[in-house]
């Protein structure tokens, strides 16, 4: 059996995709499925997962993404939108999904509830935003793990000017900002000058160090 390793030493982000193929519906359900499943501070879950495969609106964020072909030629364009607003309403939906699918509420959890609504409430629309979108990038760092467990091309980008592709996915209407977008998809092996190229990383000595 591959192990993780060995499957996140296979990935990279892909150059060029070989527009031809197509991931299938059950691995793409399980990136998906990934995303869901990704944690997130206080489980608040403060994004939106938005995939899209329609080709005339993939080339309109291509022409506000730098010209990046991986947007058009990959098998689908996954965009995480965070929250532009922290809403009591959407803390509260959150708390009472919990409370629903758990059958249970205690005070302790709800004591929880308020103190969350208050720092919110002081802390301001900007700074919840760039809360929700840290959070983006949590679930985009476990798609990209679970792309190269089933092993799918992606490419995180940040590469595009997010009100305009706001405003081609008409995200803002729905209180959502673009924060990254991923492109998924297979490479093209004769094509993509990146591939077979020794992977570049810091040696774990200099990443890493540890407090006994």
């Amino acid at each position: 059996m591959t192990s993780l390793l060995d499957q996140l030493n296979w990935r990279y982000a892909t150059k060029k995709y070989d527009p031809s193929k197509k991931v299938p519906a059950d691995k793409l359900d399980r990136i998906l499925e990934a995303v869901r499943l990704a944690p997130t501070s206080s489980g608040l879950q403060p994004f939106e997962l938005i995939v899209v495969s329609n080709p005339e609106i993939r080339e309109k964020i291509k022409a506000i993404g730098y010209q990046q072909q991986q947007i058009v030629d990959s098998s689908h364009l996954l965009v995480f939108a965070a929250w532009d607003q922290t809403t009591p309403e959407r803390i509260n939906m959150m708390f009472d999904l919990a409370n629903d699918i758990r059958q249970t509420a205690n005070e302790g959890w709800e004591n929880y509830r308020q103190m969350l609504l208050d720092i919110v409430a002081t802390r301001g629309a900007e700074v919840n935003f760039q809360f929700a979108a840290r959070q983006a990038y949590i679930a985009l760092g476990f798609a990209l793990v679970a792309a190269a467990a089933e092993e799918v091309d992606a490419t995180p980008m940040e590469g595009f000017d997010p009100d305009a592709l706001d405003e081609i996915l008409q995200l803002r209407q729905r209180g959502l900002r673009s924060v990254v977008i991923l492109p998924v998809g297979y490479r093209d092996e004769a094509g993509d000058w990146l591939v077979g190229l020794k992977k570049v990383r810091r040696s774990r000595d200099a990443l890493i160090s540890e407090i006994a």
